[in-house]
């Protein structure tokens, strides 16, 4: 934060704690004890008597402890406290105890083979909490994924689906980009390409269409995507030929993917959940594909 927010809470907090402090103890004398205030209710009657010694003792006690703390731990605006404490270093110390608890654990699951572990009820319990935690935001509790998020529960992966190639995913993470091709195709261009991949995938199009659309997209398409539309896990590229399609499958769909590319990314988890976490983490996702 700035210096004069900076200031204006340390000043307004210590003023506040000050100010309490001065009504505590204006009150802490009257001026009548032993007589009434003239205040009657039911026929009781209030006293203009001076708050109990441990009441106001108790008073007191609290706001030293409220400024010891504020002294101890960095709540006074920039001020970091005598403590050092922060809330970084917190959370490395309760993950540096977590990895020495459970760490050899980790360990004794990494030496298992992703096909073997998956059957491991121990480990999958493990792996669910790992994919709640990190994965499950974009991808879904269950896996099924959602638009521009892939569906992990399939047999369709854009870079794979062996053990191996799952592990490298979540490890470094994946960059995919599609270019967009609206200025070389033009709008005509756009629709032609459009109805032969919708013919790909066994839909019913326009045939003269999609003759037109064959030529260019052995021109634009072909490199990534193959000739038959298979695709190619190498590169990321999507089949084209089914009708498992990320970002939707109607036509407007199609024509807007390939006039204006597209672009997504994953981030890599080698550095946040280490090899052995992402070991566990691969078995569990590799138990979610159907059978």
């Amino acid at each position: 934060m700035s210096n004069a927010f900076s200031w204006f809470v340390i000043i307004g907090t210590l003023g506040s704690l000050l100010a309490f402090f001065l009504i505590l103890y204006m009150n802490r004398h009257t001026s009548n004890p032993g007589k009434t205030t003239g205040h009657s209710y039911d026929g009781i009657e209030e006293y203009d008597n001076p708050m109990p010694a441990w009441w106001f003792w108790g008073f007191v006690i609290s706001i030293l402890f409220g400024i010891g703390y504020l002294l101890y731990f960095p709540g006074l605006g920039n001020f970091a406290g005598f403590g050092g404490w922060t809330q970084v270093g917190a959370l490395e110390s309760a993950q540096d105890d977590a990895d020495e608890r459970y760490g050899p654990l980790f360990a004794q699951y990494a030496a298992i083979p992703v096909d073997e572990l998956r059957q491991d009820a121990a480990a999958m319990r493990m792996g669910r909490r790992l994919f709640a935690t990190n994965c499950s935001v974009c991808h879904g509790s269950a896996g099924t994924g959602s638009e521009g998020f892939p569906n992990l529960t399939d047999h369709e992966w854009l870079w794979g689906s062996d053990a191996e190639q799952i592990k490298t995913t979540i490890m470094n993470g994946r960059v995919a980009m599609m270019p967009a091709w609206g200025p070389a195709l033009q709008e005509q261009g756009v629709q032609e390409v459009a109805e032969y991949v919708m013919q790909l995938s066994g839909r019913e199009v326009n045939a003269e269409l999609a003759s037109a659309g064959k030529s260019r997209y052995d021109m634009f398409c072909v490199a990534c995507h193959g000739p038959e539309g298979a695709g190619q896990p190498m590169m990321g590229a999507p089949a084209l030929n089914n009708e498992i399609w990320l970002y939707g499958n109607s036509r407007l769909r199609i024509e807007d993917a390939i006039r204006n590319g597209r672009s997504g990314q994953m981030p890599a988890f080698a550095e946040r959940l280490g090899e052995d976490k992402v070991h566990i983490l691969s078995a569990y996702v590799k138990s979610l594909q159907q059978q």
